[in-house]
């Protein structure tokens, strides 16, 4: 069992230490689902990144803007969304840690 919400804690201590407000672990890695714990401090972007072939965000902690296109989609603690299946980025509005759900190499 994991308590992802002492992952996360962890993971934004980690990140307000990183010179590049970031820290990240995948604690869920089953076939084609990936389940990672992602945290940021306030003004860090994870900069332009294609999308899997599946995806949600659920926030955990603070606020971050999913950003496509000119687009943003804001989700703030306990908010999720899918990840839009086109390059984009995410911005975190204040220290934040979030959970990257994935499916990832699927055969065509």
């Amino acid at each position: 069992m994991i308590d992802v919400l002492a992952l996360a804690e962890e993971h934004l201590a980690l990140a307000r230490e990183s010179a590049h407000g970031r820290s990240a672990h995948t604690y869920l890695n089953e076939g084609t689902l990936r389940q990672a714990v992602i945290a940021l401090t306030a003004g860090t972007v994870l900069g332009d990144h294609d999308a899997p072939p599946a995806a949600s965000l659920h926030v955990l902690s603070g606020r971050v803007q999913i950003v496509e296109e000119g687009q943003s989609i804001e989700l703030g603690t306990g908010q999720a969304a899918p990840i839009p299946q086109r390059r984009h980025s995410l911005k975190a509005d204040e220290d934040s840690a979030v959970i990257l759900t994935s499916v990832v190499n699927i055969s065509e």
